[in-house]
């Protein structure tokens, strides 16, 4: 895409984004997609990746939650779906077609399905996810569930409510049965260390996931009163 007509389309992303996700809590707010931006340029940088994958990339960031079925209900006509706005500015279609793509099959219960196989997806595909996990993880991970989990009056933590393990995609978007927050930790955020798909993911998951362990180690001494 040419680079003056690129511009555009990421400030009118930009400004979609502030509109539609300042509506939603803070653990999916525009500075969500702003952050999930920012790390995907900067893994992108690592992996030497072109001019056109980088406009990829930075495209599908700002839009890779406007559609979240937690907070856009189905069936919506009122809303403006990201394939739609890419339509309306102009973007080229083999260009739309690439960033849905990324959209549709880069979410977690998308790999619990079973059906996920990173060999079949583009290099923009990996950074883009790697990114939108990493600000799952480390500190701003810890915040963001806490802050979710508060939105939907989850309990903070109930030791006679186990996590669940071996998750089918069903049970993982049905979410049956009394939420905790702190169950969110061992379903799927220690799970995303080892589900980076680029060495510059990697890397950064490796801090971020030994300051969730530290976090976890802490919360449960102090909740038995040992610390």
């Amino acid at each position: 895409m040419e680079q003056e007509l690129f511009s555009r389309v990421v400030q009118e992303a930009e400004v979609l984004a502030k509109r539609v996700m300042g509506q939603w809590d803070s653990s999916h707010d525009a500075f969500h997609a702003f952050r999930v931006r920012d790390l995907a340029l900067s893994l992108a940088s690592e992996e030497h990746v072109s001019i056109p994958a980088l406009q990829i990339v930075e495209l599908t960031t700002l839009l890779h939650d406007i559609d979240d079925h937690k907070y856009v209900p189905r069936g919506n006509e009122e809303h403006e779906t990201a394939e739609q706005f890419l339509v309306r500015c102009n973007v080229p279609a083999p260009m739309i077609h690439s960033i849905t793509s990324i959209i549709h099959k880069m979410g977690f219960k998308e790999e619990v399905s079973g059906l996920f196989n990173p060999d079949q997806h583009t290099v923009e595909f990996k950074i883009v996810q790697d990114a939108d996990r990493l600000d799952a993880i480390g500190a701003i991970g810890i915040a963001r569930c806490f802050t979710f989990g508060g939105s939907r009056n989850c309990t903070i933590y109930d030791p006679s409510v186990q996590p669940r393990v071996n998750l089918t995609k069903d049970e993982y978007v049905k979410q049956e049965g009394k939420n905790i927050s702190l169950n969110h930790f061992y379903e799927k955020l220690l799970k995303l260390k080892d589900l980076m798909k680029t060495e510059a993911g990697r890397r950064r998951a490796e801090g971020r996931h030994k300051f969730m362990e530290e976090f976890l180690k802490e919360f449960h001494g102090e909740w038995e009163g040992k610390l």
